[in-house]
């Protein structure tokens, strides 16, 4: 995946009032902004400078082409001199791409000394901005604030982090999500509407019977199976009993021709995301946790017993953070037990198997173990503990009127060892502190799945819930419970009032 194929059009305001002549500037100054994004290096995506929209008919084209253009996943806009708002409304009432409102201005400070009314004619941000964001504010759309000048190094920070999440956005549009197999039984929080999914998200949910998966599985060769064995032992530690003549070396073996099946399974299908239940498994020797965990590394969405929801917010994380500097990592999830201990009171994250070993602390090691569940053979997992630092912990759940994305700032925090439990894990405590965290989080219905990143911010998810415009609720160091519960029941009210309900 390769972002700099994305585009995000700078499109600029202005009229015909000033004459050609500012027009020209307009288009100079434009052209000069876009030039300096794109030389940067800041913003992963490349800016594409558009004509300055002066009129109703030019900016309705220029939309109706964005929605259009496929590498096109937002648009920026910029209000250079005054811009009569109303020649905007045709156009932004089409638009159905993401946009970004950058109150800037092309001077950085005032030439006290030179000021005339040409300067005040040609640099009306301060006038032109605030026009522009009436009008989409009476529109009720959904976007993007951004102030600041554009040289400086936190806007540009700013435009570059939603341009990643536009990406994303614009992922999910065209996302297949295969399930092998259903939720695992009576299970509620995982489960959710999945057209109403698909009209809000784009997100496409397919099941496939396990058996497609066992007739990919039936053409994998010896050949292929050795090869990926030896990038095993490139990537990773291997425990003494699966190295080669090691009891446990066959269970490898399958666990990499599971791999190899399901790599191509959902190569073949178009897929970026998927998910697995260990009550559906016939004709697969193990539960298939080293596929997934590689898989996961690779950009592919994973969420375990059918949770859909999580394999897609999974997969637009690591699309969101993908090529950052100083990258760290994502993953799946799961609260899996608590350790009271005070003010240090954390919760482990782990699951049976399916850890992505992007977030491991140190290179991973390759085991095989039994598993007391799914009446399977022993499975092959990388074992490890993840990295310390900050994160952002989110999930997505169905409120039956509509999407709740909850957000969750944490502090992953060093692991003790666990000789007995083989499995990848995370300690983390959730802001402000456990006792908070974890109460505002059952309060909102959040999952016991998460989708978890160290690079993103509780700001990037909630401008992925902003484009999607579903609610967004967040936890982090300000949250107070009777604050948090007042929120919840107000946002319960408007989407009620919202739909007619």
């Amino acid at each position: 995946m390769t972002m700099k194929n994305k585009e995000i059009w700078f499109v600029t305001g202005s009229q015909h009032l000033y004459g050609q002549k500012t027009l020209n500037q307009v288009a100079e100054h434009s052209q000069a902004i876009v030039e300096a994004f794109n030389a940067s290096g800041n913003i992963p995506v490349t800016v594409v400078c558009k004509p300055t929209g002066v009129g109703s008919p030019e900016i309705h084209q220029m939309c109706k082409e964005a929605n259009l253009a496929e590498d096109c996943i937002g648009i920026i806009t910029w209000m250079h001199t005054f811009s009569p708002a109303k020649m905007w409304i045709h156009g932004l009432q089409e638009l159905n791409k993401p946009i970004l409102h950058l109150h800037t201005q092309f001077n950085k400070e005032i030439p006290w000394d030179d000021i005339d009314m040409d300067f005040m004619n040609l640099n009306q941000s301060a006038h032109g901005d605030r026009e522009f964001g009436h009008i989409m504010a009476r529109m009720r759309m959904s976007r993007k604030v951004v102030v600041g000048h554009w040289q400086d190094a936190k806007t540009m920070a700013q435009i570059a982090s939603w341009s990643r999440v536009a990406t994303a956005w614009a992922d999910s549009q065209e996302m297949l999500i295969i399930r092998f197999g259903d939720q695992m039984n009576n299970v509620a929080v995982t489960d959710g509407d999945k057209v109403e999914a698909e009209r809000v998200f784009g997100y496409h949910v397919d099941y496939s019977p396990i058996a497609e998966l066992v007739a990919f599985q039936d053409k994998v060769t010896n050949e292929q199976v050795a090869e990926l064995v030896k990038v095993y032992e490139e990537e990773y530690d291997l425990a003494d009993n699966c190295k080669e003549g090691g009891k446990d070396r066959g269970q490898v073996l399958n666990a990499a021709k599971v791999e190899i099946a399901l790599r191509a399974f959902l190569e073949a299908k178009g897929a970026k995301a998927f998910t697995t239940n260990f009550d559906d498994l016939e004709g697969i020797d193990q539960l298939p946790g080293l596929a997934c965990q590689r898989l996961m590394a690779d950009g592919y969405g994973f969420g375990a017993e059918g949770d859909w929801k999580t394999a897609a917010l999974c997969r637009q994380m690591w699309v969101m953070s993908h090529g950052m500097p100083d990258y760290k990592g994502c993953s799946f999830l799961e609260d899996y037990t608590l350790n009271f201990d005070g003010e240090n009171s954390a919760i482990l994250q782990a699951h049976m198997l399916e850890v992505s070993p992007l977030i491991s602390e140190h290179k991973p090691k390759l085991e095989v173990h039994p598993l007391g569940i799914g009446g399977k053979n022993d499975p092959a997992r990388l074992v490890f503990t993840s990295k310390t630092g900050s994160g952002v912990a989110a999930t997505v759940v169905d409120m039956g009127s509509r999407f709740r994305m909850i957000i969750n700032a944490v502090d992953c925090i060093e692991s003790k060892k666990l000789p007995k439990l083989p499995v990848a894990s995370a300690l983390w405590i959730p802001q402000p502190n456990f006792e908070i965290g974890a109460a505002a989080w059952i309060l909102a219905g959040g999952t016991h799945h998460t989708s978890f990143s160290y690079d993103l911010s509780v700001e990037d998810l909630c401008d992925f819930a902003e484009m999607a415009n579903v609610e967004a609720v967040v936890i982090d160091d300000k949250t107070e419970i009777n604050s948090f519960k007042k929120e919840l029941k107000w946002n319960d009210l408007y989407y009620h009032l919202a739909k007619g309900l």
